[in-house]
């Protein structure tokens, strides 16, 4: 199912979902009850203004819309009259202005908050008010119809009428705005009754009334009647029991006699004969009754106000109660809210969930990478019981379980198929190199036989080329037993001193012509970790030649520490980005694992090598930038590795260097059988050095040992045993930088006379070689072989005895070029003691070694310059 939550919400936790889904109803309660409480007091505050409009505004009207009434039944019965008396008059206007006065100033009031339907009334009627004056004016001088003066003084009371009838129903209270309305109705019935009077009023004082006053009289009295006869069953209780009082009385009684007298009588114009009252009678008469009526109008309109403010007061009262109530409601609907996320969610699911992330973060960050581990290193792991199932029910969360139960399930089949994969493709990789390894051991015994056996110089030379590619596939089986994780089959049982174990390295190289090693320190590294230290400087050294320029040279030097021996690799390539260097350094740091998740398109087995080798025997390796612009490899050789004083220690890393005639060999080799050889032929097909590590310079002419014919093995000496200034390459102490007739009198033996394992291509029987050179001074003679005899049971002799014919002597310098004729040395070749015999063996070691000089000789007669292959070494 699709996640539908955006990103923002999809990080809230339960407990906040659980409290919102309490707390959005109870903030909607609020807020709803807001909204109806808004109304209620809106309301209660509008009833309250428009009752107290009535009460300051519309009450005192309507006593002074009374007097008015009173005054327009006296103007218009002054203006039918022919009386001036105008006394009576001005006293009831003066009393209608006092009460209109009032009036008017708490409608100013009321006008700024009232509703505009009452504002509009408010202001019709003072309208007609404002007009009084002038009215008056014009009764009293008698310029105005008595017509016009009643017909003012009924839009007047109109208008009064019609806003007392507004303010009843813009009220929102039913019963307020009904009583309201009764109020105005009952001041309409007062106004019509007034009216009515005021015609009769006006007939008397004229002695006449004509029929349509007297049919308006007749209508008045008829819809006064009518009015009241509607609203007195609506009007209050106490009211309406006054107003049943009023009708029964004698004044009312009287009035409708009198009212029902003028109807039947009709209009008269012949004087005020046969009238049922006088009009002084009639004019208290109806003074009595309207003064009641406006009483009873003023009192309804009380009452009426009076409960519509404590309706409104009530209302206002209920709104904050039950607002308070809501609030309460609220909070504590968010109260429980709370309390019920932390009793469901803390105790229920949160805790239930919690332990669930704890066992999965378990299996995730100790379990499973311990399985994955154990499965790397080739174990049996049982599934089910080390991945235990997560349980936690059968609800929602116990399925969220069972599914996270599924995906680590498959998670670990994965791993495990992966693993089996892994140690599948581990086992192919140990299988073909240990096999290849076998093959090329083989081969390499095979070449030993050939080289041995062979005389001819170009074929020796192409065995030698194809003992060093040999050597070379050798260390790469190696690499690949390494990187499956095992240990390559050679071993020492002895300690190997540094400056040997250095110059192993650089002879497993195909560029060694190029390296030049310094001397080190007088130590010996430990027989179980010379191979592997002879690899780990072997990567490092072949990597140097393969990343710089053909013709510059890499320095390899080692140094005493407190640590150890640090050996340092410096060439002057290139060098590396600060991107490669910081990843080959943090390689070293921490070896990954060869898997096809490490190994990318860019990666070098190389660092890969050396990465697990420094990590196997806790050799710190550290890539620097090279002051000459290339990289040093900086290998820092922990104490642990080094040798002590007291253990013995092996003459020669046999295996790479080749062995000086006439010494013992001392240095003891062991491993694995892969063919089936005996200890001392894999000794003689891995002992492949340059020759140049055996050259001793102290005389005139250099003198290289070469192999025995019998196969004698011996140690090399070491570069302390040389003159000062040796480096096991050269003579001179100091770096050369490969150029100029310093390095081709120091290379002139590496480059036309030795090949890639320091054997003597012209010639395996030499036991000297004169090289030319106006600095070189030769060495103290070879000590003599020993008997052919001692070495019998190690290699077939080639001697007297065996298969092969005795060289015959040659005469010395016979066969030379006339170039190398004469004396070419200051100093004679020591000559042997006369008492001493050589044996056939001797004789053509001898000869060969003179065989290898006449071919130098003439090369060297043949060009001015070195030859293509010395070329390709000085570069």
């Amino acid at each position: 199912m699709k996640n539908k939550d955006k990103p923002d919400k999809a990080n809230r936790s339960i407990k906040s979902r659980l409290v919102g889904a309490v707390l959005i109803p109870s903030i909607a309660l609020v807020v709803l009850w807001t909204v109806a409480a808004s109304y209620l007091v809106f309301d209660a505050i509008y009833v309250k203004l428009v009752v107290s409009g009535v009460r300051e505004v519309s009450i005192p009207a309507v006593t002074a819309l009374a007097s008015a009434q009173k005054e327009r039944q006296l103007g218009t019965a002054f203006l039918s009259g022919s009386s001036n008396d105008l006394n009576t008059l001005h006293n009831q206007e003066q009393q209608t202005d006092k009460y209109l006065a009032t009036m008017k100033t708490a409608a100013d009031a009321l006008a700024q908050n009232a509703p505009p339907p009452v504002v509009q009334g408010l202001a019709k009627l003072n309208a007609s008010i404002e007009q009084l004056p002038k009215i008056r004016a014009e009764v009293d001088s008698k310029t105005i119809d008595k017509a016009q003066v009643f017909q003012f003084y009924n839009t007047m009371l109109d208008s009064a009428w019609s806003l007392f009838d507004t303010q009843a129903r813009i009220l929102p209270a039913v019963t307020v705005s009904l009583g309201g309305v009764t109020s105005a109705a009952v001041f309409r019935a007062t106004d019509l009754m007034s009216r009515s009077a005021t015609l009769i009023s006006s007939g008397f004082a004229a002695g006449t009334l004509s029929p349509a006053d007297h049919l308006q009289y007749s209508n008045q009295v008829a819809a006064y009647h009518s009015e009241l006869d509607t609203t007195v069953p609506f009007v209050q209780s106490d009211i309406q029991n006054r107003f049943n009082a009023l009708l029964a009385g004698d004044d009312w009684k009287q009035l409708v006699d009198t009212e029902n007298a003028f109807i039947e009588h009709g209009a008269w114009t012949k004087g005020l004969a046969g009238l049922p009252t006088s009009q002084g009678a009639w004019l208290d008469l109806t003074n009595r009754v309207s003064d009641q009526l406006v009483s009873l109008t003023v009192d309804q309109a009380n009452e009426v106000s009076s409960q519509a403010i404590d309706d409104s007061n009530s209302q206002l009262t209920t709104v904050i109660v039950g607002s308070v109530l809501a609030l309460l409601a609220a909070v504590g609907a968010i109260f429980f809210a709370v309390r019920v996320s932390r009793t469901l969610v803390d105790r229920t699911l949160v805790t239930r969930l919690t332990k669930m992330k704890e066992e999965a973060l378990r299996s995730a960050q100790e379990r499973l990478p311990d399985i994955v581990r154990r499965l790397r290193d080739g174990q049996t792991v049982d599934v089910r019981a080390e991945l235990p199932d997560l349980k936690f029910g059968g609800d929602e969360i116990g399925q969220v379980a069972d599914a996270f139960n599924a995906a680590q399930y498959t998670a670990v089949t994965a791993a495990v198929t992966e693993a089996q994969a892994r140690d599948g493709v581990h086992n192919v990789f140990l299988s073909i190199a240990h096999r290849n390894q076998g093959l090329v051991h083989r081969q390499l015994k095979i070449l030993d036989t050939m080289e041995r056996g062979e005389e001819n110089p170009q074929q020796l030379e192409r065995l030698f080329q194809l003992d060093h590619l040999a050597t070379r596939a050798r260390r790469n089986a190696e690499n690949l037993i390494i990187l499956g994780g095992e240990l390559p089959g050679r071993r020492w049982r002895k300690p190997v001193k540094l400056v040997d174990v250095l110059r192993a390295a650089v002879s497993e190289t195909e560029l060694y012509h190029r390296v030049q090693v310094e001397r080190g320190p007088d130590v010996a590294i430990v027989g179980s970790a010379v191979a592997d230290t002879i690899h780990l400087i072997a990567e490092l050294v072949d990597n140097a030649t393969s990343f710089s320029p053909p013709r510059s040279q890499v320095l390899v030097g080692s140094t005493p520490v407190a640590r150890g021996v640090v050996v340092e690799v410096e060439d002057q390539g290139l060098g590396m980005s600060d991107e490669d260097r910081a990843r080959a350094n943090a390689m070293m740091i921490d070896a990954p694992e060869f898997d096809a998740m490490a190994l990318k398109s860019d990666s070098r087995l190389g660092l890969f090598v050396i990465a697990r080798l420094a990590s196997r025997l806790e050799i710190n390796v550290e890539f620097r930038v090279s002051p000459y612009g290339g990289t040093r490899a900086i290998v820092l050789l922990p104490n642990q590795l080094l040798a002590r004083d007291e253990e013995p220690y092996a003459e020669s890393v046999t295996g790479h260097l080749v062995p000086v005639v006439g010494q013992p060999v001392s240095g003891e080799y062991q491993e694995e059988d892969m063919s089936g050889a005996n200890e001392l032929d894999e000794f003689w097909a891995l002992s492949r050095s340059r020759l140049a590590d055996s050259v001793q310079t102290t005389g005139a002419r250099q003198q290289v040992a070469a192999p025995p014919a019998q196969a004698q093995r011996v140690a090399p000496p070491m570069v302390g045993q040389s003159g000062d200034g040796q480096d096991g390459f050269g003579r001179d102490s100091h770096r050369h930088n490969g150029y100029g007739q310093d390095s081709f009198n120091r290379a002139a033996s590496e480059i036309q006379g030795i090949d890639s394992h320091g054997i003597d291509s012209r010639g395996v029987g030499a036991q000297h070689i004169d090289l030319p050179g106006a600095d070189i001074q030769g060495v103290d003679p070879l000590p003599p072989s020993p008997p052919a005899a001692e070495v019998a049971d190690e290699e077939p002799s080639f001697g007297a005895t065996g298969s092969r014919p005795v060289l015959p002597q040659r005469q010395p310098q016979h066969n030379l070029a006339p170039q190398l004729r004469g004396d070419l040395y200051d100093e004679p070749e020591p000559e042997l003691d006369d008492d001493q015999g050589k044996s056939p063996e001797e004789i053509r070691r001898t000869m060969s070694a003179f065989q290898s000089g006449s071919l130098l000789g003439r090369r060297a007669g043949e060009s001015s310059d070195f030859s293509p292959q010395a070329q390709g070494s000085q570069d």
